[in-house]
């Protein structure tokens, strides 16, 4: 493997990238689209993605072509994938997924260099369809900064600094109309995630944003999917004020990162918005309960976490074990204000 590992780099390489995960995922693994290209400009960068993720990836200029799997036909999609890899030609495949999914799909690549994680960061046997593999890091690492190990393996420079494509993106233009109309200054409040156990109580959405909008800190834009809506609808009418704009379940994977890139600010849970927020360089104050900040802070946002002191955090459970989600109950009104003011630039006393 040393040999492959110390192979000279083609200054034109057909590269597939297996990243087809959650949007703060994918969000993550595009700044290596950028490094790579960066460096090697003559490069072709295939991404390979689910749907649910297809329209960020779209979004990057510099992908040059994408490849959707498509999970609910099954077989029959594995099918349509393999044949679709089959017209390509890769000299590298980095399987970004670690599972055993992505390290089959990898194999399918026959790409000389398939590139996957250690074995023991790996998981359900992944590592076996991946003949170079980057070195293993401590589970506290990033996982941004994982990504970046691949990177490292081909032997590219160290980033100075990261850009995830969305640099020339034009949050005017690609936001929903009422958007585009705000010329105030406004925050972006994230109803939830797709865990439940990550997501905050109604009582301190409803504080927070009554707060926001008493202090004159700006408008209040509303997000989340449709799992939120309830929540949102609810707290749009118990507030009462024309200040608050409720988008939730009914934006676009692009007119959600407009939003967000236009926005101050945004705060929520560890979830793929925070992270789209960081991609586009909006500072997001992320509430953490059962998931890592060491490992899951958004790119330059680290030092806007809040997260309570109890013990059973970062339990990495979709669901409370019978603990009523005390890990975010116990996160305070005045300590999110405060990292908030934080985010907005202004002096925190």
């Amino acid at each position: 493997m040393a040999s492959t590992y110390f192979k000279k780099l083609s200054s034109t390489p057909s590269i597939l990238i297996i990243l087809m995960g959650s949007l703060g995922d994918v969000a993550r693994g595009l700044c290596l689209v950028s490094h790579v290209k960066n460096h090697l400009p003559k490069s072709r960068i295939t991404w390979l993605v689910e749907p649910m993720s297809a329209e960020l990836v779209r979004l990057h200029p510099r992908i040059d072509k994408i490849i959707i799997f498509k999970r609910p036909k099954n077989i029959l999609g594995i099918w349509n994938l393999y044949k679709a890899l089959s017209q390509e030609y890769f000299d590298i495949t980095l399987d970004l997924q670690r599972h055993l999914k992505s390290g089959f799909f990898s194999f399918l690549s026959k790409a000389k260099r398939r590139i996957g994680f250690n074995r023991y960061n790996a998981k359900e046997l992944n590592w076996i369809f991946n003949n170079e593999h980057v070195d293993y890091v401590s589970d506290e690492m990033p996982k941004l900064y994982h990504y970046l190990k691949f990177t490292e393996h081909l032997r590219l420079p160290e980033p100075v600094s990261l850009e995830f494509g969305f640099s020339s993106f034009n949050e005017r233009r690609a936001g929903p109309e009422i958007i585009a109309q705000i010329r105030e200054p406004f925050i972006a409040v994230v109803m939830g995630s797709s865990w439940e156990s990550k997501n905050w109580f109604f009582e301190g959405y409803h504080q927070l944003v009554k707060d926001i909008l008493s202090i004159k800190k700006g408008r209040v834009v509303l997000l989340g999917d449709r799992l939120q809506t309830s929540s949102a609808a609810k707290l749009y009418e118990k507030v009462d004020s024309r200040d608050i704009i409720n988008l939730v379940g009914e934006t676009s994977i692009p007119e959600l990162v407009a939003v967000l890139k236009a926005a101050e600010a945004g705060v929520g849970p560890d979830s793929g918005p925070g992270h789209l927020a960081a991609a586009v360089g909006t500072p997001y104050v992320t509430l953490f309960g059962p998931t890592s900040p060491t490992r899951e802070a958004p790119y330059k946002c680290e030092h806007l976490v809040v997260q309570s002191g109890i013990s059973c955090v970062s339990c990495h459970k979709k669901k409370c074990p019978d603990l009523d989600r005390q890990c975010m109950r116990r996160i305070s009104i005045e300590a999110v204000k405060k990292k908030l003011s934080l985010a907005l630039g202004e002096v925190v006393v």
